[in-house]
């Protein structure tokens, strides 16, 4: 989460990038009734869950919203670097 918010406030992005970004989280928040934090929350636990099981590129990582009519449907865009040979399971 940490990552997501550095790299939204900082400058490497360019101005466009950051305002882009900002709206499309506003416009998450209007069609979905969905916080923006609630929606970071939910992308950490995302990355924590399947990092367990896969190596992935957390820099690249995206996770939307995307709204048609009535339903709500959550796409993550995860690129995956390699399978790892054993999960790193919490009980």
């Amino acid at each position: 989460m940490l990552e997501f918010l550095s790299r939204l406030f900082s400058r490497d992005n360019g101005s466009k990038n950051v305002a882009k970004e900002r709206l499309r989280l506003v416009l998450v928040h209007d069609r979905t009734s969905i916080s923006p934090q609630l929606l970071e929350t939910l992308k950490a636990d995302l990355i924590q869950v399947v990092s367990n099981y896969m190596e992935i590129d957390e820099s690249a990582l995206e996770v939307n919203l995307d709204s048609s009519g009535n339903t709500v449907a959550l796409v993550a865009n995860i690129p995956v670097k390699g399978m790892k040979r054993t999960a790193n399971r919490r009980i």
